[in-house]
């Protein structure tokens, strides 16, 4: 009886948890999308404890990506591996501190690389945050030279990619000093930088976005500032010291995001970024300089981006399916079995409803995919009721009371049933480990899925059946 009321209480503690952890998962998907969007923007609590959505419910981007071997220091096949899994580190750090939610980042032969951002709608935000190479440079402006080469850059209209490429006219290389080079800014400006710059962003150790104004920053709006290491602060500092009262130009991946004038010697290894940013701007400015440089240019070679529409029609697709589904199964169980058929029935919608919890308490993506598992676990508890109801008919048929044929039955089931559910588990494991995206998803509903059904399909009807011996005098259970 004590364990009994036991597994009674766990039961319903169970529940009380379940529904704990479905309860934001409610909350945010009952808002229109509008407002869903507004919460992820403000990084609200609450999408940290979520079930979110894959790439294939939600909608969002799919990009395949190519590392330049050619640019990488030599052709041995460890630096390309190295490259790749730096690739992957720097590209993952960028999207954490840019804070989309929920990225896949795959390896995909010996130099692809496969992203998919659920949830995010503006691709060249996305190729952009991922595709720089994040080489921060900072450069002494030449002042009162080159103005007739300026003036021709104009004129040719020359871009910022002419000039990242290497694509600048003759008439404009003709025209520059000795020891420069032109260069574009943000907002379609061009200067005049010392070929040679006086130092790189490698020794730096933090970026943060602050707000302009106010006295601390000449401007106002949002600014980007720079921290260095104890090394690059003494660099720093020697730099401004040899510079006062000229520009250095910030320049990143060949733009020039802002040219201040050095007013005094900087000590402390402290630089600002001012260019007049949005705060969007200066966020992913921020992200991409804290995430570090890639080790070589990657390349977008295939881009997919999935539209919200097919990201419903696929949800509900699987709700009809998961709908029709359990609906069957519901009435086969409660015609051919009767009572215990109903009970069924009730451990399989708990095994739902604690199965999607525990998936939400682990910050999980639910993919299509995954509701495959999550059908495919209903099947095995399904399958694992049935094996213990035939084993208590048998009991039945044989003349014993009807506490023997609960006892029995589930005694007598319980190896099969944990045979079953062991041997997928493995399998399970085996595609959560070594299996990417969708098949890792598959892997891990079915793992949770399974776990949770040998719990409600064992010990939620057992002790069912237990209470209701315990407070009926019932001679023999009708199947």
């Amino acid at each position: 009886m004590n364990k009994t009321y036991f597994r009674s209480l766990l039961t319903l503690f169970l529940l009380a948890l379940g529904a704990w952890w479905l309860f934001p998962s409610y909350t945010y998907y009952s808002l229109p999308r509008a407002e869903q969007e507004k919460l992820r923007d403000r990084r609200n609590p609450i999408i940290g404890k979520i079930l979110n959505l894959g790439l294939d419910l939600q909608g969002g981007i799919h990009l395949l990506l190519e590392l330049k071997a050619d640019k990488l220091p030599d052709d041995r096949p460890e630096t390309l591996r190295e490259g790749v899994e730096r690739a992957m580190e720097v590209i993952r750090n960028r999207i954490d501190a840019y804070g989309l939610s929920e990225p896949l980042i795959v390896k995909q032969g010996d130099r692809w690389i496969v992203v998919q951002l659920p949830g995010v709608k503006d691709r060249n935000q996305a190729r952009d945050l991922i595709g720089h190479t994040a080489l921060l440079e900072f450069r002494i402006v030449v002042q009162d030279q080159g103005g007739a080469a300026i003036s021709k850059a104009r004129e040719l209209n020359v871009t910022a990619n002419d000039v990242r490429d290497g694509k600048i006219p003759d008439e404009v290389k003709a025209l520059l000093p000795p020891g420069t080079g032109l260069f574009t800014g943000r907002e379609n400006s061009y200067y005049l930088l010392k070929d040679q710059a006086e130092m790189t962003g490698s020794a730096l150790t933090a970026a943060r976005v602050d707000v302009g104004g106010g006295g601390q920053y000449s401007m106002s709006g949002p600014v980007v500032a720079l921290e260095f290491s104890p090394e690059g602060a003494r660099q720093f500092a020697s730099v401004t010291e040899s510079n006062i009262n000229r520009q250095m130009a910030i320049v990143l991946d060949g733009v020039v995001q802002s040219a201040p004038v050095i007013r005094t010697r900087i000590p402390d290894g402290r630089a600002v970024i001012e260019g007049n940013f949005s705060p969007e701007e200066a966020k992913f400015l921020k992200s991409v300089l804290q995430a570090g440089a890639l080790p070589a240019p990657l390349e977008i070679i295939e881009e997919r981006t999935v539209g919200a529409t097919l990201g419903d029609d696929s949800i509900k697709g699987g709700l009809m399916a998961c709908a029709v589904g359990v609906a069957a199964i519901f009435l086969f169980m409660a015609v051919y079995y009767g009572w215990s058929g109903m009970l069924a029935n009730l451990a399989l919608v708990m095994n739902l409803f604690l199965l999607l919890g525990i998936m939400a308490l682990l910050h999980a993506t639910l993919t299509m995919p995954g509701i495959a598992g999550v059908i495919l676990t209903l099947g095995m508890a399904v399958d694992a009721n049935v094996l213990i109801i035939e084993r208590m008919r048998e009991e039945t048929r044989l003349g014993k009371s009807a506490r023997m044929v609960v006892d029995h039955g589930y005694h007598r089931a319980f190896s099969a049933i944990l045979d079953g559910h062991v041997t997928t588990i493995i399998t399970a494991l085996f595609l959560f480990q070594f299996g990417t995206g969708p098949v890792k998803g598959f892997g891990v509903s079915l793992v949770v899925g399974l776990v949770v059904s040998l719990y409600t399909s064992i010990v939620v009807t057992h002790t069912v059946y237990d209470l209701w011996l315990m407070h009926r005098p019932v001679q023999q259970i009708s199947f």
